[in-house]
């Protein structure tokens, strides 16, 4: 049965193949609405379309999210107490400019995102929070008001249009991750210092209303949510994450595993120093590990780092699809990856380490998925 390896990873299961579930969102809708597609994918829609296609596993945090939205998330609705919030969308030619209002006693922010059409890219313009001293009382109001709404019909919607793959609910932001968000990774470094235990209270509020949605997501069968921090200890340095975000990460964890479920975290850029700390929270794994040239450990040494049931995913990033151009290449390097990674294959998913890069071409992705056909067997 399709998926029944991904199944098996769930459980700390070795599979009968190595599960491969690769990152194609953004890749595909650049050229669906590029009209670039290869024409054998002409009939492909969405980005699980392209995956069946290609006969890989579904293993997924984006199946389901509208990119020229944002950078994730779709399962969830955001919801206010007292304040309102107002959105406007314009083009400026083929670019999409979303401006988000928020308005109450106290509140008065403006947040602006820029879908880049010629790259398929969602870059923001403009920050909630402009001068974190001024607007200091109004965003204590503006977190305080906030929390999410589980869309359980959306969930069941996908999870059976996924059938036995796993549909990830890539909903959540640790509180770091939210204050990068709202006021940049610098500003958001700057107002720590200066704010301390003030700080502290805020980044609480936010933590319990993200607990809040977890339980939502575990009560409705959700079985893997995700935290989506881009964990690259530049902007999540250990001692930030030991007093902003440790707390979330273990009670995330931990009730998760109440249900049954699995909390993981979107990974990107540097992770070494951050490994050990990460699982002793009780995480599950992590999606997108970086190794050279774009991160700083092998994957083979990052399972080492981790306990025995820590899920790690990647090994395919714009280095290799840029670089190899037959499928001997693509072989070797496939056949190398498998054997070293084979004794985790029990919790190690053949992915992308992020993205894959629209620049990609089409016989790349065919010769990466006729690799796995060869080489990913266990038995």
């Amino acid at each position: 049965m399709k998926n029944e390896n991904v199944q098996a990873i769930l459980k700390g299961e070795y599979p009968s193949k190595i599960v491969y579930a690769p990152n194609y969102w953004q890749w595909f809708h650049h050229h669906k609405t590029h009209g670039t597609l290869p024409d054998e994918l002409k009939n492909c829609e969405t980005q699980l379309d392209l995956i069946n296609y290609l006969g890989l596993d579904v293993f997924s945090r984006n199946i389901y999210s509208d990119m020229e939205a944002h950078w994730f998330g779709g399962l969830c609705d955001e919801v206010f107490d007292g304040v309102e919030k107002h959105e406007h969308i314009k083009m400026e030619g083929q670019n999409k400019i979303t401006t988000k209002r928020y308005i109450s006693n106290g509140v008065n922010f403006t947040e602006t995102f820029r879908y880049v059409f010629s790259e398929s890219t969602l870059v923001q313009d403009d920050f909630l929070i402009k001068d974190y001293n001024a607007d200091f009382a109004g965003f204590e109001k503006f977190v305080a008001s906030r929390r999410w709404v589980f869309n359980q019909t959306k969930y069941n919607e996908w999870k059976n249009r996924a059938g036995n793959g796993v549909v990830i609910a890539g909903e959540l932001t640790s509180p770091l991750k939210m204050l990068h968000f709202f006021m940049g990774a610098v500003n958001a470094s700057y107002f720590i210092y200066e704010y301390g235990d003030r700080a502290t209270a805020i980044v609480k509020l936010h933590e319990d209303a993200q607990l809040d949605l977890i339980e939502q997501m575990m009560k409705s069968g959700v079985k893997v949510v995700m935290a989506m921090d881009n964990l690259d200890t530049m902007f999540h340095p250990s001692e930030f994450v030991e007093l902003y975000s440790a707390s979330f990460y273990s009670r995330a964890s931990a009730l998760c595993h109440e249900y049954g479920g699995k909390f993981m975290i979107h990974a990107c850029g540097k992770q070494r120093h951050n490994l050990n700390l990460i699982s002793s929270f009780g995480v599950d794994g992590l999606e997108g590990v970086a190794y050279p040239p774009l991160g700083d450990i092998s994957l083979r040494e990052a399972f080492e780092l981790v306990h025995d049931k820590f899920i790690i995913t990647g090994g395919i990033s714009a280095a290799e699809t840029n670089r190899f151009e037959t499928q001997a290449e693509v072989d070797h390097y496939v056949r190398n990856l498998f054997k070293e990674l084979s004794p985790h294959a029990n919790r190690y998913v053949f992915a992308t380490s992020c993205q894959t890069a629209i620049n990609t071409r089409w016989k790349t992705i065919l010769q990466f998925r006729d690799a796995w056909v060869k080489y990913g067997d266990l038995i």
